[in-house]
């Protein structure tokens, strides 16, 4: 084991760091509009909610999202009772959509239950999308319980604390270890919700402000004088290309074509534009024949694209004027709803190409 884990285990230590932590947040935490005011009782159904919003996103981006949840379904009952489309609506945007729906099927359950969320780290895993970071950093924030949510803030400032040299997918075990040696057993949510905060504002990926941090004293990477590089970086992967077509027929009045994608998989349930398969081998010049309607198609310049998990995307646009019927299974879109439509970036980014070069 690390030396630096080691020595966390001194009592002494731990709680000199964990006070300077919780001395540090009580001035400095953030205003954001899930966490419950000091002295104020926390909400499980928004640490719940925020907790699966910000997987994957910014404290920033998931804002508006939870003041739209908040403000549609303000309690859990309210959001197990909406229909599943509108839940993958509200969610259009910000990406990782399995979540949208692990979100309407935890609420279901947890309304099944009367509304009660549990508040024990095992059984909170119990609950539909709910993994092990999610279920700890509920239980410690929403109900104190002494656990150790490690998301990649905190997996960074530990990384930086004990100036480990594995990257962080290879030191999860090193890096869990001593989360769990370093959480309280009082305010073990504050604490928690500091370390998050310390790596959103202070322990940042680059540029890190040492000199405004509690735990420069006790940081092994500021003592190597170069902070920055740790965590160390994992080699990154080549990620392969795919590429596709998608078709934007308008009408007259400026609506257009669309259609939802299938409940599961990719961008499930997402609206998007009609189009073909995404394949590394498709040849867009013969992708026209896919089209959903017959109508004079131009392609237009440029292409629009986006890096998923697996793979990178590239989107070829085809846009032509139509003023028949929406064929079986799509849908007329008014462009001036396009925000509430449900569509994903990527192809909010299709819509925008085609927008602009109309």
């Amino acid at each position: 084991m690390n030396a630096n884990v080691s020595a966390l285990r001194s009592e002494a230590k731990r709680n000199a760091i964990v006070a300077r932590t919780l001395e540090w947040w009580e001035s400095r935490r953030r205003a954001l509009a899930w966490r419950a005011a000091p002295g104020e009782t926390p909400d499980p159904y928004r640490v719940w909610l925020s907790e699966v919003l910000l997987q994957q996103t910014t404290a920033q981006a998931a804002t508006p999202y939870f003041q739209t949840f908040i403000a549609k379904w303000p309690r859990v009952e309210d959001l197990a009772a909406a229909p599943g489309e509108a839940v993958i609506s509200a969610f259009a945007g910000l990406g990782y959509y399995s979540r949208a729906r692990n979100l309407h099927a935890c609420a279901k359950e947890i309304a099944r239950r009367g509304g009660r969320f549990p508040s024990e780290e095992a059984d909170l895993r119990s609950l539909p999308g709910v993994g092990a970071y999610s279920a700890a950093a509920i239980a410690a924030i929403a109900f104190g319980r002494q656990t150790a949510p490690v998301d990649g803030n905190i997996a960074r400032i530990l990384a930086r604390l004990l100036a480990i040299e594995e990257p962080i997918a290879q030191a999860k075990s090193e890096i869990a270890s001593a989360a769990r040696a370093l959480a309280p057993s009082h305010r073990a949510g504050d604490f928690a919700q500091a370390l998050m905060d310390i790596g959103a504002t202070i322990c940042r990926p680059r540029n890190p402000d040492c000199a405004h941090c509690p735990l420069v004293q006790d940081c092994a990477a500021f003592r190597t004088a170069a902070p920055e590089a740790f965590p160390r970086r994992a080699r990154a992967k080549v990620k392969p290309c795919r590429e596709g077509a998608v078709f934007f027929a308008r009408r007259s009045d400026g609506a257009f074509l669309a259609r939802r994608r299938p409940p599961h998989g990719l961008l499930a349930s997402t609206v998007e534009l009609p189009g073909t398969p995404w394949t590394s081998e498709g040849s867009r010049e013969r992708s026209v024949s896919a089209a959903p309607v017959t109508a004079r198609w131009r392609r237009l310049p440029g292409t629009v694209g986006q890096v998923f998990t697996h793979f990178a995307l590239k989107l070829t646009v085809y846009a032509a004027a139509f003023e028949g019927g929406a064929p079986e299974g799509h849908f007329w879109v008014a462009s001036d709803a396009v925000g509430e439509a449900g569509f994903s970036n990527m192809m909010r980014k299709a819509v925008d190409h085609a927008l602009k070069q109309e």
